[in-house]
This record gives C-alpha cells, sequence and structure tokens, in this order.
C-alpha cells in the first residue's frame, strides 16, 4: 500500500469525488446496505462547501483516484459544541475498481495522522446506527463508542441516528 500518495483535493477534483462517492453508494446498496447513501445524493457543490470549511483529501495510485476523504475541523450537528480537541473524519471513500483489499485502513491511518500533526487529541467519526457491518470496521480500526446522535441533519437526505467512535491520536497516546 505504499504506493499511494495523498494530496487535498482541488476544484479540478470535483467530478472524481462526486464519482467516487456515487459508486461508494452503489457498492453499498449492491451489498444489501440500504440506509446509509444514495447515488446522486451529492453533487460537486457539497464537495466544494467541505473544501471551504474543511478539508477533502484524495488518494491516488498510479495516478488514479483511489479513495478519498472528508476531514473536518468541528462537527456540532453530531456532536455539538466541542473544545478544539478533535478532528472528524467523514465520508471515507475507496475506488474499489482502483484500489488494494486493505486501502480503506491505510485511508483513514492518513487521516489519523493528518490530525495529530495539527495537534488534535482525537480522531472522532459517526456511523448510521443500523450499518453494523461499519460500525464493526471501525471498531476493529481501534475506534470506541462514545455515544450516539439521534435525527442528524444530513445532506440531500432525511435526518438519521449515528453511532458517535473516536480513537485517540497515535501521538497523544505516546505522551
Amino acid at each position: 500500500m505504499n504506493d499511494l500518495c495523498f494530496r487535498p483535493a482541488e476544484e479540478t477534483d470535483l467530478a472524481a469525488l462526486v464519482r467516487l462517492r456515487d459508486d461508494a453508494a452503489r457498492w453499498m446498496l449492491a451489498q444489501g446496505i440500504t440506509g446509509q447513501w444514495q447515488p446522486g445524493q451529492l453533487d460537486a457543490d457539497h464537495f466544494r462547501g467541505v473544501m471551504r470549511r474543511g478539508e477533502v483529501w484524495l488518494a491516488e495510485a498510479d495516478g488514479r483516484v483511489a479513495g478519498a476523504w472528508e476531514l473536518w475541523w468541528e462537527d456540532e450537528d453530531a456532536w455539538g459544541p466541542q473544545p478544539p480537541v478533535a478532528g472528524y473524519v467523514h465520508r471515507l471513500m475507496v475506488d474499489r475498481g482502483n484500489a488494494r483489499p486493505g486501502t480503506g485502513r491505510v485511508l483513514l491511518r492518513a487521516a489519523e495522522q493528518r490530525i495529530a500533526a495539527q495537534g488534535r487529541a482525537f480522531v472522532r467519526l459517526d456511523c448510521l446506527s443500523g450499518n453494523a457491518r461499519l460500525n464493526s470496521y471501525y471498531l476493529q480500526a481501534g475506534y470506541r463508542v462514545v455515544g450516539h446522535k439521534e435525527g442528524k441533519p444530513q445532506p440531500g437526505g432525511p435526518p438519521k441516528s449515528f453511532t458517535l467512535m473516536e480513537k485517540p491520536c497515535a501521538a497523544a497516546t505516546r505522551d
């Protein structure tokens, strides 16, 4: 997996991000995961907005997009007002046609390292409560459940209920 290169997304990447998100949604539906993402829910304006108030990162292999994630520095809709001690990972996406197995974990580690590099102590994320497979994925990656959020607003869809998870940043565990 060392052949992945990471970089912040740019305006020219918007179409690739929308395609990646829609492909991930189609994959979920094919796996029987029906309550989470739907193709066509998020457009270029969504990712453009995240780039203005947070970060969107791309992973590339051999010059092709292999995955992406959003990194937010606050998430009041899920976590309420918080001191600036965490980074929030959203929309971790893998291009299943262009990425090797395990790419999702590599992207997650890169997001965790980015958050630690900014001096934050925790990586936080939320998972759709009804998606047992995804909740298990993050638990196996070292996250722990710290709460639940009912009725979190969703871009392009109705509010949903989420499991709130966090993990100490690697830098914070070395102290």
